[in-house]
């Protein structure tokens, strides 16, 4: 959900192509874009330097060992558990508070909580399975998650909880109830605990705002968690919660996910409700923009989705059972060479190969490498996908709680004296704001719709009934804090799958040479997220799925 930014900064892609490609022969555009790919290079090398020399001696403050197994179990597990009085919800609960409490202060990952709420309702829930007014097979249909704890980021409405979606003025904003999700998943007899850290208005891929700080790597601290719901994917990766909730409108499910070594699932357009999260998505980014579950364990993924989908899962095949050898597989290994995106790592084009060795070696499967050429141009496709947009506010009046302008000039002195309320992310944006309507006027804007609508339909001929397409979920492992901004383009690898309207679960695949989260997705065509989801699992089994970053005795 970090959208606004690179709605408004599309203009310096599509201005530059409208303005020169019609105009200049060729071998010029070649030469222009070499000068991209040489400008790019330079600030990756600057990159590496500065922040090397930032972080020389790879400084990293380790989480505390695990020594309460309960931490390590799955929802699914947890709540078999909790029904069959093998544990109960009170100390499950009580387990996660007492993580919360001891890994918080060093990953700054959770900005709200409810603990005593939950231990009620936890106590609630054990009295109605000792009751026994309701037998195991009952309540497993009807309250498949009863007693275990969730979280959620803090731009869903969480009663109670402020929600503040990462803004300064919106600090001590509480709902009255809670948004569609968290009733769903109460339903279901999950406990709220807590809301955990985002960007600010969730237009970022790093976790950082005025308000709570930025959230820290739970493998290397000095390295980013992603965004936007980098505090969620961080929180469960380091064993503070079961499962939670996140929303994805160019990765910020998925991107946190592959950062933080754990699942995640963005859905299929407009199967999930949004109502009740922040910042709204107004017109044609209603479909862009989507709530999943993320989870340690891919076993949760499927009944997650199914509590969160309740209303729409006629439309999908979730009971389906999937043969993983019966898939047909396609993988591409980049987006072709965009002069604006970091190269894929070696370790994670080793890390696909890996995955495409294995189905060839486990199961006589070959999976077919293929080049969409329409790729190369996905930048620019996601800027005036989202730019076409008619949004009701400009990004600068969002900031204001559209209450009038921000005038950015005045934040970004103030900032430079360490005295604004807003990111400098955010005020960048504001000060580029007025380039994408000079860029919905060029003629590559309409060109680019076409090919996006062109690339969408490819890839579901492709897919078919039967397809799973591997996908990088990154270039690169997770930088290091501030990194993005030398790298702000590098989440189109993610942001392609919106903008394409298809399911894609995010899946981790052990750690690199840095000791970092290795990740792939796993896209699928539309309505048919099952069977991303059974070859996540296939994955896990393969190759082990979440590492954990703790110490386990």
């Amino acid at each position: 959900m970090f959208h606004f930014l690179f709605l408004q900064s599309s203009g310096l892609w599509n201005l530059l192509q409208s303005t020169l490609a019609p105009h200049l022969p060729v071998d010029r555009m070649r030469w222009i874009d070499l000068l991209l790919r040489t400008v790019r290079l330079a600030m990756e090398v600057f990159s590496r330097l500065l922040f090397g020399l930032m972080y020389r001696g790879d400084p990293h403050t380790p989480l505390p060992p695990i020594t309460n197994l309960i931490l390590l179990e799955s929802a699914t597990s947890l709540a078999t558990k909790i029904r069959t009085k093998k544990l109960t919800s009170e100390e499950v609960v009580k387990s996660f508070i007492a993580r919360i409490k001891e890994i918080n202060p060093i990953l700054n990952c959770v900005v709200d909580t409810r603990f005593d709420e939950a231990l009620e309702e936890a106590r609630a829930a054990d009295t109605l399975i000792r009751s026994g007014t309701e037998d195991v097979e009952t309540l497993t249909t009807t309250k498949p998650f009863l007693g275990v704890p969730f979280s959620t980021k803090d731009c869903f409405a969480v009663k109670g909880l402020r929600q503040t979606a990462g803004l300064w003025i919106r600090r001590d904003f509480k709902p009255d109830e809670d948004a569609d999700v968290v009733r769903l998943m109460r339903e279901a007899g999950a406990i709220p605990l807590c809301v955990t850290n985002v960007s600010e208005l969730c237009m970022w891929w790093e976790s950082a705002n005025t308000i709570y700080g930025r959230t820290n790597n739970p493998y290397k601290t000095c390295c980013i968690v992603g965004g936007s719901s980098g505090g969620e994917g961080c929180l469960q990766s380091a064993c503070g919660i079961p499962f939670g909730i996140g929303s994805d409108i160019g990765g910020s499910i998925r991107m946190p996910s592959f950062f933080n070594g754990i699942f995640g699932h963005k859905p299929t357009y407009g199967i999930v409700s949004n109502q009740g999260q922040e910042p709204v998505a107004t017109g044609e980014a209603c479909e862009f923009l989507v709530t999943g579950p993320m989870c340690k364990y891919a076993q949760d993924l499927l009944p997650m989705y199914q509590v969160l989908s309740a209303c729409n899962t006629h439309l999908l095949k979730l009971d389906s059972k999937v043969d993983v050898r019966k898939l047909r597989y396609f993988y591409v290994e980049d987006d072709g060479g965009s002069p604006l995106i970091t190269p894929v790592s070696s370790d994670l084009r080793d890390a696909q190969r890996k995955v495409v060795l294995h189905l060839e070696k486990g199961y006589g499967i070959k999976a077919k490498k293929i080049t969409l050429k329409k790729l190369k141009a996905a930048l620019p496709m996601y800027f005036a996908k989202l730019g076409s947009v008619e949004e009701a506010h400009t990004f600068c009046q969002e900031l204001t709680l559209k209450k009038g302008n921000l005038n950015v000039w005045t934040e970004m002195a103030k900032w430079c004296l360490r005295c604004s309320h807003n990111t400098l992310p955010g005020l960048l944006l504001g000060m580029i704001e007025k380039l994408n309507n000079a860029s919905k006027k060029s003629e590559s804007f309409p060109k680019l719709l076409t090919m996006c609508d062109d690339l969408r339909k490819e890839i579901k001929e492709l897919l078919g009934e039967d397809g799973v397409l591997l996908f990088p979920s990154h270039p690169t492992t997770a930088p290091y804090h501030s990194q993005p901004l030398l790298r702000p383009f590098n989440f189109v690898y993610t942001a392609v799958v919106n903008i394409t309207l298809f399911p894609s679960t995010q899946c981790p695949l052990g750690l690199a040479s840095d000791g970092l989260p290795l990740g792939i997705q796993v896209v699928a065509n539309h309505h048919h997220d099952h069977l991303s989801l059974a070859v996540a699992s296939e994955l896990e089994k393969a190759f082990g799925g979440w590492v954990c970053p703790s110490e386990v005795p």
